[in-house]
C-alpha cells in the first residue's frame, strides 16, 4: 500500500483494496457488527506497529475496542515485540496512540490506550427525527465524530428503547445531521462527517458513571462501551465542566460491559479545549481462523449484505 503515514495508507486502501474489507467484514465471512484490523510495519522507527481498522462501514480513523483486541492478540501471539515491554507505540490513521498493557503468564489481562486528542466539536445542534421528533445533539470527536443524544424531551434514555428501536432511529438521524451540518477535523481533512450516534441513559450498575449504546455502520449497535465513543463523551463532559482530570469515567455498554476512562492530558486542537483520554479494558482470544477469498470460484467472494 502507498503512503507515508497510516492516514495516507487508509486513503489508498479505500481506493484500491476495499474488496479486502468487504470480503472479510460482510457475509458470508463476517456479519453486520464485524470489525477487524490489519497490521503494518510502523513508519517511524520509534514506534512498534501501525494498524488499519476495518469494519462494515469502511476504514475508521481510530477504533478503541479494536485497539484493545488487536494489542491483546498481537502480544499473546507475538505478532509484535515492543521495544519497551508493557508499552506499545501504535500508529493509527488518526495519529499516534500510546498503549500500556498488563501481562500475566503469557496472557494480556488489560490494555490501556491513551487516545488522540478529543474535543467537543459542536453543541446543542437541532435535528428532526421522523420517529422521535425534534432532537438536540452534541457532536464530539474521539477518533471519529459522534452525535451524542442525551435524555431530553423527545428521548427519555436508552433504557426505554429496544436495540431494534435504536437502530431504526439512528440511520436517518445520522443522515439528517450530515445533511444539515459539516464536521471536518481541523488537522486532517480526510477525517470528516458524523459516523456514529451515541445514545445515552441510566447505568445498570450504580457504581458506573454513564451508559451508552453506539450506532455505527448501517445497522450495528456496539456491544462494547466503545473506545472512541467513550473518548468523545469524556471530551463532551470535560468541555461542559462535568469531568475533570483525576476523575474516573466508568462507561457501560448496552450489555453492561465496562471501560475505565481517565483524562491523561489537557490540551487543545486549533484553539479548542481538548483532552487525551485514557481508555482501559480487556479482550480475550476465542479462536483462530483461515479465511480465503477466491474470485475465480466464489460468486460471493467480495461479500454481500442483505439489509
Amino acid at each position: 500500500m502507498k503512503g507515508a503515514s497510516m492516514s495516507e495508507k487508509r486513503q489508498h486502501f479505500l481506493k484500491e483494496y476495499d474488496w479486502i474489507r468487504t470480503g472479510l467484514m460482510f457475509e458470508p465471512r463476517g456479519h453486520d457488527m464485524m470489525s477487524g484490523s490489519i497490521l503494518y510495519a510502523p513508519h517511524d522507527p520509534q514506534n512498534d506497529v501501525a494498524v488499519l481498522f476495518i469494519e462494515t462501514s469502511g476504514c475508521l480513523p481510530m477504533c478503541g475496542h479494536g485497539t484493545i483486541g488487536t494489542i491483546t492478540i498481537a502480544i499473546e501471539k507475538k505478532l509484535i515485540v515492543p521495544k519497551t515491554p508493557g508499552i506499545v507505540r501504535m500508529e493509527a490513521p488518526a495519529g499516534l496512540v500510546m498503549i500500556a498493557y498488563k501481562e500475566e503468564k503469557g496472557k494480556v489481562r488489560s490494555v490501556k490506550l491513551t487516545n488522540v486528542a478529543s474535543y467537543l466539536a459542536a453543541s446543542e445542534l437541532v435535528v428532526e427525527s421522523p420517529q422521535l421528533g425534534e432532537i438536540v445533539v452534541d457532536v464530539s470527536y474521539g477518533g471519529n465524530f459522534y452525535a451524542i443524544v442525551d435524555p431530553q424531551k423527545n428521548f427519555e434514555g436508552l433504557e426505554h428503547y429496544t436495540a431494534g428501536e435504536l437502530l431504526q432511529f439512528s440511520g436517518i438521524l445520522r443522515q439528517r445531521i450530515n445533511e444539515k451540518y459539516e464536521f471536518v477535523h481541523p488537522e486532517n481533512e480526510t477525517i470528516r462527517g458524523c459516523s456514529h450516534i451515541l445514545w445515552t441513559g441510566k447505568t445498570l450498575d450504580a457504581t458506573s458513571t454513564a451508559r451508552n449504546a453506539v450506532f455505527y455502520g448501517d445497522k450495528a449497535i456496539d456491544r462494547s462501551p466503545c473506545g472512541t465513543g467513550t473518548s468523545a463523551r469524556m471530551a463532551q463532559w470535560y468541555s461542559k465542566g462535568l469531568l475533570k482530570k483525576g476523575d474516573l469515567f466508568i462507561h457501560e455498554s448496552i450489555i453492561g460491559s465496562k471501560f475505565t476512562g481517565t483524562i491523561e492530558e489537557e490540551t487543545s486542537v486549533r484553539g479548542m479545549a481538548a483532552i487525551r483520554p485514557g481508555i482501559e479494558g480487556w479482550a480475550r482470544i476465542y479462536g483462530e481462523n483461515n479465511i480465503t477469498i477466491d474470485t475465480d470460484d466464489d460468486p460471493f467472494a467480495y461479500g454481500f449484505q442483505v439489509i
